[in-house]
């Protein structure tokens, strides 16, 4: 799908989306309804209504713990690391439950697989686990799981991804609930031992991460080993290991995908490190936000309940 490819239901989309919540006006939706990867949050880029701020904008879907979205969204606050792009503003309360941080031009993953025709190059998907892996160092040294990676939750950008979708709502559901099955939810990022109702753990975090790379090298979050390009078969692979103990710390995984050992994630992003028709597609989504035009007078979005 090229950049400009499917305008005219861009536009639909976006027309659908001039909704008002809280002091934003939503200008387009971030992710591809046609997709079939399922999405954690409804995502929005959306503008203030003084004109001043744009934002990624993010609500829970339909009948969706808001509490508990709200909560990871403040949790997300104290998370570090290079990925992370946390919450700058959440719903007041007795608002609709939303969160907002500040825009920049990023595509879903899914939607840079579909832009640009396929898995991506060998070595954007080094550069994305080395950030990727980078930031879940810091996050579990903070004695946290980050819960939820998975494709859909990472955003790329020119310079680097982000990790969006905090905590997935705990990976969408209360301890010793099974979690097969449950709205937005990709089964295939979801550690067998957290999908049978076992807490997120740092562990779970990176075989969610390898699933995630496994999607970006050929896109499908459990492809067959010999589907993988033979690089990268041996660390993706043993962060998909059923038992958590197999699998590699994300130091382990840094050096495996760097193969530097002091070469990090902003020394990989060398030009050419995102291919060009997802350059394109960034550009081409930052100038349709550019030059969108806000209404006035559009009703807020109800509250849910």
């Amino acid at each position: 799908m090229r950049a400009t490819q499917g305008a005219g239901e861009g536009a639909g989309r976006a027309a659908a989306a001039r909704r008002r919540v809280g002091p934003y006006i939503l200008i387009t939706t971030l992710d591809d309804p046609r997709a079939k990867v399922p999405v954690p949050e409804r995502r929005y880029i959306a503008r203030s209504t003084d004109g001043l701020h744009t934002v990624l904008l993010s609500l829970p879907h339909p009948g969706g713990d808001a509490r508990r979205f709200l909560t990871e969204a403040e949790g997300s606050r104290c998370l570090l690391g290079p990925c992370v792009a946390p919450a700058t503003a959440l719903a007041a309360p007795g608002e609709a439950p939303w969160y907002a941080r500040p825009y920049l031009p990023a595509l879903p993953l899914p939607t840079a697989l579909a832009v640009h025709g396929g898995p991506l190059p060998e070595r954007t998907v080094r550069v994305l686990g080395v950030a990727l892996a980078e930031t879940l160092a810091i996050v579990h040294g903070q004695g946290l799981a980050f819960a939820g990676v998975s494709p859909a939750a990472v955003l790329l950008a020119a310079d680097g991804p982000r990790l969006t979708c905090f905590g997935a709502v705990r990976a969408a559901a209360p301890d010793g609930t099974p979690r097969s099955g449950l709205p937005g939810l990709d089964a295939g990022s979801l550690p067998p031992e957290q999908a049978s109702g076992g807490r997120p753990r740092p562990l779970g975090d990176v075989y969610a991460l390898g699933a995630t790379l496994a999607y970006a090298a050929t896109g499908h979050t459990t492809p067959e080993r010999d589907e993988l390009p033979a690089a990268l078969r041996p660390v993706v692979g043993r962060c998909l290991a059923r038992d958590p103990g197999a699998r590699p710390q994300p130091a382990e995984i840094i050096r495996a995908l760097a193969g530097d050992p002091t070469a990090d994630s902003t020394a990989l992003r060398t030009p050419g490190w995102i291919p060009g028709r997802v350059i394109a597609a960034l550009a081409h989504q930052s100038a349709t936000v550019l030059t969108a035009e806000i209404p006035t007078g559009i009703a807020p979005v109800p509250h849910p309940n």
